[in-house]
């Protein structure tokens, strides 16, 4: 029973340690790509509210999406995804919800013109 206990109480450290460790490692990254500061507000509304409610985003803010790069706006995700306003949601949803995002912006930004 004693070796139970133990057990578990190294689980629930461990996935303690994970959880601040993804948290640091998250800022660390918004932090040293200056993340915040390569979108203006508006464009980071409608990214959020195409991810998070399920909204379209126009083209201008997907642009500055593709500007903003993959490894800033995975990382914004998921410190979004950290704070306790937003425990309700599924993880893995959102996750794939801005992938999709990422992957229209993308094919949008990089098309080619229908004038070209």
């Amino acid at each position: 029973m004693a070796s139970l206990n133990v057990y578990s109480v190294l689980v629930v450290l461990f996935l303690t340690c994970g959880a601040a460790m993804a948290t640091k490692e998250n800022d660390q990254i918004i932090k040293e790509n200056n993340c915040e500061t390569k979108m203006g507000l508006p464009c980071v509304l409608k990214a959020f509210t195409s991810i998070f409610e399920t909204r379209s985003i126009s083209n201008k803010c997907c642009g500055e999406l593709v500007v903003l790069g993959k490894v800033c706006h995975s990382a914004l995700v998921k410190r979004t995804l950290e704070n306790p306003l937003f425990k309700d949601l599924v993880p893995a949803t959102i996750i794939a919800k801005s992938i999709q995002t990422w992957k229209n912006c993308l094919a949008l930004i990089y098309s080619p013109s229908p004038c070209s």
